[in-house]
């Protein structure tokens, strides 16, 4: 007497012989068919242009330079002589991603061009 599993297995097995049996037996055009005949595409070019700004399509920032992050330091320097600021307020005062500024604050602070204060968000920059 076989038991309940032991049938299962059976029935199991032999309902996926029949399934891969239909497939091979089908053509390609009727398993199109089946996917709703919508054929797979690739993923479309994009068409954007690139610029010379630094950032690109896809929220991903250009190659910069030491020179142009050296100049961007200059500008954040600069922008500090008037008080202590947020990063968050440096971005908005530059009009900088704000993808742009942590490389340009390190540079800073290694050189010892800015300091800060504070930490995480309530971190405050200003000019050495």
């Amino acid at each position: 007497m076989p038991t309940l599993q032991s049938t299962l297995q059976n029935l199991a097995q032999a309902f996926a012989d029949q399934v891969v049996e239909a497939i091979r037996a089908a053509s390609l055009q009727e398993l199109t068919a089946v996917s709703n005949g919508a054929p797979r595409r690739a993923r479309p070019v994009s068409t954007r242009v690139r610029t010379s700004s630094p950032k690109l399509g896809g929220g991903r920032l250009a190659r910069r330079s030491s020179d142009d992050i050296e100049q961007t330091l200059g500008l954040v320097v600069a922008a500090l002589g008037s008080g202590p600021m947020r990063a968050e307020e440096i971005t908005r005062a530059l009009g900088l991603d704000k993808k742009e500024l942590p490389r340009v604050i390190k540079l800073g602070l290694t050189s010892k061009a800015i300091k800060k204060k504070g930490q995480k968000r309530a971190t405050l920059y200003s000019a050495a």
